[in-house]
């Protein structure tokens, strides 16, 4: 595969919004909160930025489809800006088009910035207009918890793994995700639950009741990228910079839904985006080489086949890691240390920045009440659209040389 461009990117500055139901704000709003952020984070003037990506997915309720929303509430200084969606996929795009204009030479500082005003839009309940013929023909009677509760289904019969001990560890993952964002001032949900109350809420799609499924979250996260040598100029030692390791997309040709062997019970897409991604990293043994990591939980089941599906879980027994502990934050390997999508929310165009901006706190050692004990590799894992068609995104990071 190409060389890749590991350590060739380093992220000089990072921000991100407080997540939840913000009726008081705009989009432009919460742009601006997470930029300013960002921009004293990088010490750096906006004047000094050369090139931006945007990302936000459901556009035309509150920003339309260009760029000239970031442009002018950010007030840029006439540089190229460019409109990027890619389903829960859009803010690692966005990072994606900065790292690589910077790791090309294009672009000597970049920004990236994703926002989503999702509770305005009437997503997930209220009624919204079509996405256009393709979907209303496609998915005119699907539901995102109908569809991941299919995937539930059918990893529970291809793993021979029982309704109880499954329905028990994908509630672990929402006792323990409530955990982690019991400890982040930023995120939407702040309250620890307990097994029991997981167990007896509401069904929504069998087996995935209430705290199985992420909230509707308004919010923004950004990103500036550098090479390693600008930020050594601007005053960064190696020994504390953040770099990127490898950044992979795979997106799905259809054949999952179509005539081939897929069964449903994983994502061929992250997979693929998977080992790509360790190659270019470097990485031989995520298990034991991964830090921490963030990933797509939309829906508990989500983030325990996402496990197997990036090679930390051996297939088949995600299962047993979450019940055993594994992936809590005094585990091998924490999983959703800020509380993920489940509680940190899901503002779907900023999620993945988001991801980024706490494996970036954690590496630096500002991630306070949350804060894990020297990590030196952190993942982020985005998932958009259904489980027999989507877009698998990995971003690896990590300090300077590790």
């Amino acid at each position: 595969m190409p060389s890749g461009i590991r350590d060739k990117v380093a992220i000089l500055g990072m921000g991100c919004s407080k997540f939840g139901e913000r009726w008081d704000c705009d989009a432009e709003d919460l742009m601006m909160e997470a930029y300013e952020e960002c921009l004293q984070d990088a010490g750096i003037e906006t004047s000094q930025i050369d090139a931006a990506w945007f990302s936000t997915a459901i556009e035309e309720v509150h920003v339309g489809k260009s760029a000239l929303p970031l442009a002018t509430a950010l007030r840029l200084p006439y540089i190229p800006v460019t409109r990027v969606e890619n389903m829960c996929a859009s803010g690692t795009e966005a990072f994606r088009g900065a790292v690589y204009a910077v790791a090309s030479g294009a672009a000597d500082i970049a920004l990236a910035v994703g926002v989503e005003k999702l509770k305005d839009t009437g997503y997930g309940g209220l009624p919204q207009r079509g996405r256009g013929p393709l979907n209303d023909m496609v998915n005119p009677n699907s539901s995102a918890p109908g569809n991941f509760a299919q995937l539930a289904s059918a990893y529970r019969k291809k793993h021979g793994v029982s309704p109880e001990d499954l329905k028990r560890a994908i509630g672990q993952v929402s006792v323990k995700s409530h955990q982690n964002g019991a400890k982040n001032p930023k995120a939407h949900l702040q309250k620890e639950v307990t097994m029991d109350t997981v167990l007896n809420a509401p069904m929504i799609a069998e087996p995935l009741g209430l705290f199985d499924c992420c909230g509707v979250s308004d919010g923004s996260a950004a990103a500036i990228v550098t090479t390693p040598e600008i930020a050594e100029k601007l005053g960064r030692k190696r020994a504390e910079m953040v770099t990127v390791k490898a950044l992979q997309l795979a997106v799905s040709n259809g054949t999952e839904a179509q005539h081939s062997s897929w069964d449903g019970s994983y994502f061929m897409t992250t997979r693929q985006a998977a080992k790509r991604a360790y190659d270019e990293a470097g990485i031989k043994n995520p298990r034991d080489e991964v830090s921490m990591f963030e990933c797509h939980d939309c829906f508990s089941i989500t983030e325990l086949v996402t496990t197997e599906d990036l090679f930390i879980s051996r297939e088949g027994e995600a299962w047993k890691d979450f019940l055993d502990g594994f992936y809590d934050a005094d585990g091998k390997v924490p999983c959703q240390i800020d509380g993920g999508l489940k509680c940190f929310g899901h503002p779907i165009g900023a999620s993945g920045l988001r991801m980024l901006y706490e494996m970036y706190s954690q590496l630096l050692g500002r991630a306070d009440k949350r804060q894990l004990k020297d990590p030196k590799i952190g993942m982020t894992h985005n998932l958009g659209g259904a489980p027999h068609q989507n877009v698998s995104s990995i971003a690896i990071v990590g300090l300077h040389g590790a």
